[in-house]
């Protein structure tokens, strides 16, 4: 399985659901970066994608996007593939 990078806040109901679904999906190591304790990683973030929202999500090199982005990929099978390496 690729390595898995999400930015995150605590509070994030998006961030909670993409752990959730990623975790339903077998992923059981993510490196989470949480850019309410770390604030100089939301610029990282921002450089990285683009976006400030969260979360943020990459798997291996591919920047999957947000919640909703990921929730697509499961949707369409892609996501599975994308963990497959």
């Amino acid at each position: 399985m690729p390595h898995i990078t999400i930015y995150t806040t605590a509070t994030c109901s998006y961030c909670i659901r993409a752990k959730q679904l990623l975790a339903e999906r077998g992923v059981t190591q993510l490196d989470e970066i949480r850019v309410d304790l770390a604030p100089d990683q939301r610029a990282v973030m921002m450089q990285r994608t683009g976006r400030r929202t969260v979360p943020q999500i990459f798997i291996g090199d591919t920047h999957v996007g947000g919640c909703d982005d990921l929730m697509a990929l499961d949707r369409s099978g892609a996501l599975q593939r994308l963990l497959a390496g």
